[in-house]
């Protein structure tokens, strides 16, 4: 890599690191000052029910940091600007939800309506930005096609507002260990570093930012917590991911690198369903798919093979292997990459 581009990697990266590093001290004294807390539901995993009473809405702290960041590289990366509306808009969002759950003891948060109409909102912005932008398309990179890229019109819309909200989604349900979300992240940021990079993206200082600002992020919320990113991390993720697979024309790669959030939605989608079809049978001993290997793994054969433990995985093991096999995943997408 050029001098340059090294430059515009590792510098937004430590910029963002260390602006959390500031930040994040400042926002759990606030947020505990103000009783800004975790409320573990008592039906959920028994062992979280120790995480109530934990500082929630720390994501503040990761998208300050990328947006303190990426003030420096707006003007020589436009390109940024796309990413980061999506990742402050479902950011916007996951507080508002965050705010009523923890301010207004509103358990159950913004209704479903309410949050999915938001999610709309956001995404219909971005689309328009992505069409009025004489440098942003909606085509779309096929992996491991030689830099084949397919236009498809209209129809390219119904496919974002798809991709866009289940990406989001997907995000939201992995936060739900501590240090999980921000590690399977921070390697799918990096993924998008070098794509970046090797296609030119100009896109590069924003993912570099999230990666030190994640870094920063988990450095207090890893096993045992000090505070959770809340639905403000959780859903800017989701923006963020999604936001920067598309300015780089790049939303199908999604579903390789990111696939822990397909499954982890995916597992909720089954779960419901089977749910009501039987009256009450469920699939997995509890969704998101995570919290399923932290209860029971008796009758899953193949878990003495992979010498892990039958009674369940500890948070940190569940966190190991999913964020290895994301770093897998996003070595296998980069052979897609032209």
């Amino acid at each position: 890599m050029e001098i340059n581009t090294i430059t515009s990697v590792v510098v937004p990266l430590l910029i963002s690191f260390f602006a959390c590093l500031i930040i994040g001290p400042l926002v759990i004294l606030f947020l505990t000052r103000i009783k800004i807390r975790q409320t573990v539901r008592g039906e959920g995993v028994q062992a979280h029910l120790k995480k109530t009473g934990t500082p929630t809405m720390g994501g503040i702290m990761i998208v300050l940091s990328v947006l303190i960041t990426s003030w420096f590289y707006l003007d020589s990366f436009p390109r940024i600007i796309p990413v980061l509306m999506l990742t402050v808009g479902f950011g916007i969002i996951g507080f508002i939800d965050d705010y009523l759950k923890a301010v207004r003891k509103n358990a159950d948060g913004l209704e479903a309506l309410q949050k999915m109409l938001m999610q709309i909102v956001v995404t219909a912005i971005f689309a328009i930005y992505m069409t009025a932008s004489d440098e942003m398309s909606l085509n779309i990179l096929i992996p491991f096609s030689d830099g084949r890229i397919i236009e498809l019109g209209w129809v390219a819309y119904l496919i974002m507002f798809f991709a866009v909200i289940g990406t989001v989604n997907g995000t939201n349900f992995t936060d739900g260990l501590d240090g999980l979300a921000g590690s399977v992240t921070v390697v799918v940021a990096s993924f998008f570093v070098f794509a970046s990079i090797i296609l030119g993206g100009n896109v590069h200082p924003v993912a570099s930012a999230m990666i030190g600002a994640l870094l920063g992020f988990l450095l207090f919320n890893v096993y045992p917590a000090k505070i959770f990113m809340g639905d403000t991390g959780s859903l800017a993720l989701g923006g963020f991911v999604i936001g920067i697979a598309y300015v780089l024309e790049m939303p199908l790669f999604v579903i390789i690198i990111g696939l822990v959030y397909v499954i982890e939605v995916v597992s909720v989608i089954i779960q419901v369903l089977y749910f009501k079809v039987t009256g009450g049978k469920r699939v997995f001993k509890m969704t998101p798919i995570h919290h399923h290997f932290e209860l029971d793994l008796d009758k899953m054969s193949f878990t003495p093979l992979l010498g892990f433990p039958k009674k369940g995985w500890s948070e940190t093991r569940i966190v190991a292997v999913f964020t290895t096999i994301t770093l897998l995943l996003c070595l296998i997408a980069f052979l897609g990459v032209q």
